[in-house]
């Protein structure tokens, strides 16, 4: 394809290497321009300070000096795209544009609404693979089939990558530099009080430096991430799901690096199981590629059933596990994690979510929409899938009668209590036996005034176990 004028559409890919739309433009194109639009539809009902928007905006403006770098821009927008990318696409006299792809149905949606503007004008639409190793139905069972258990799903993604090496092949951007439109006069960035927004702490390195950092530092401890990652206390995972999230970072380089680590004996074993969540993330993406529903509803049907608690006292138990006043101190402390850095410890959203869903025997689509709102890292498929794996209502979830004891889990996975005391400060004074069970033990000073448990953990866990009977039922009349 030889094209006179192409638009490249950023979205949740913030960087200017390894990028499969960029480079696909710039090989075909004389001229590119390159888009990022701040959504409106999307932007509209967050809170001002919402932190991922300062990531963005942050991220936005090294990726703008990074291509000013290499003789091009980025035009910026603050629009609803359906509207304002063929609107831009005809002011600029492009004959296409170039985009990553997004799996989500709303994503899916809205770019099937701009590519049919766009025909109607007759410009084209090419939309890439980019934030994933495999998309869609390139991973399937030999039925030809998408998968549902994730351990066969792995097995098959390595065997294709195996097959496939090329799959980790960079797309190159550099080399094809010459390409890029010059700046437009216009092309200054909003700020952020521009778009309706307040600065806010983002609690983690934004953009492409920030990224490349945070990953090397990972490399650094990547053969204690088998253990450490459980422990969050101690700094033993990435912290780059916001830039996969956000395309800061290449998975591809992720994966070639860990591939290559794995290749000669490295990584010690940490490696394969970053790996292997690295592949999780693909997983989730595929499920609601294919099954968009789980968005909303169960992955399986049956689960629809169950009657969750409702009415003014499921309300205030809500609240109680938002706000992190549950009288469960390794609750409480994740809950304030995220309250105050819009990030959460993966082994503490799979401890939190088993107590509001099989401990308060709350809709685990309430506690999904929290973290919506508040995860710095959100994004919608690792989300549900993770909400429901931990309410067994999803795919390869864990089953309905393995229910996490929040004490326990405190016991095993903060032993010391350090991140107890870290985000809950009024415990401090507790002993590293006591912090686990305040309620169990006699409270000094600031102590006593923390909360007793608003519920009971072996009574809630017999109320779970009745709240399934109805899928127990449905699976025997099969």
């Amino acid at each position: 394809m030889t094209l006179n004028k192409s638009l490249v559409w950023f979205r949740r890919d913030l960087r200017a290497y390894d990028h499969a739309a960029l480079h696909h433009a710039l090989t075909a194109s004389g001229q590119v321009y390159c888009v990022f639009i701040y959504d409106t539809t999307i932007l509209a009902p967050l809170p001002r300070d919402d932190r991922r928007v300062s990531f963005i905006h942050a991220s936005i403006a090294e990726l703008d000096a990074e291509l000013r770098e290499m003789g091009g821009a980025l035009l910026v927008r603050h629009a609803d795209p359906v509207e304002a990318i063929p609107a831009l696409a005809a002011e600029l006299g492009v004959d296409a544009v170039f985009t990553n792809n997004d799996y989500e149905p709303g994503a899916i949606a809205r770019d099937g609404a701009v590519a049919a503007r766009l025909k109607a004008d007759g410009r084209a639409f090419h939309g890439y693979k980019d934030q994933v190793i495999f998309e869609k139905d390139e991973v399937l069972t030999l039925a030809a089939q998408p998968f549902s258990v994730f351990t066969p799903y792995k097995n098959a993604w390595l065997k294709r990558l195996a097959a496939q090496p090329d799959s980790l092949d960079p797309f190159d951007i550099a080399p094809h530099a010459s390409g890029f439109a010059p700046p437009l006069p216009w092309t200054a960035l909003p700020t952020l009080a521009e778009l309706g927004f307040d600065p806010a702490d983002t609690h983690v390195a934004t953009g492409m430096d920030g990224a490349a950092a945070m990953f090397d530092g990972f490399l650094e401890r990547i053969e204690q991430y088998a253990t450490a990652r459980d422990f969050p206390a101690v700094a033993g995972t990435s912290s780059l799901s916001v830039h996969l999230r956000f395309g800061t970072i290449s998975i591809r380089h992720l994966v070639r690096t860990v591939q290559a680590m794995l290749g000669y004996g490295g990584g010690g074993a940490g490696a394969p199981v970053w790996l292997s969540e690295l592949i999780w993330r693909e997983f989730y993406a595929m499920i609601l590629y294919r099954h968009p529903h789980v968005g909303e509803r169960s992955f399986k049907p049956a689960y629809d059933a169950i009657e969750w608690e409702s009415g003014p006292d499921a309300d205030e138990l809500f609240a109680a596990w938002c706000e992190g006043r549950t009288g469960y101190p390794l609750v409480d402390a994740a809950m304030a994690q995220i309250n105050q850095t819009g990030f959460m410890h993966n082994r503490l959203r799979m401890v939190t979510a088993s107590f509001l869903v099989k401990d308060l025997g709350i809709d685990w689509r309430w506690g999904e929409r929290y973290f919506a709102l508040k995860l710095i890292d959100y994004d919608m498929a690792s989300n549900t899938g993770g909400w429901q794996w931990a309410a067994s209502t999803g795919c390869d979830a864990q089953p309905y009668f393995r229910i996490f004891n929040p004490v326990t889990q405190s016991e095993r996975f903060d032993p010391d209590g350090e991140f107890i005391r870290r985000y809950v400060p009024q415990l401090a004074s507790m002993g590293r036996k006591q912090i686990h069970a305040p309620w169990l033990h006699e409270r000094k000073g600031a102590a006593r005034d923390y909360p007793a448990p608003i519920v009971a953990h072996d009574e809630a866990r017999k109320k779970t176990l009745a709240r399934f009977d109805v899928v127990k039922a449905a699976a025997t009349r099969l």
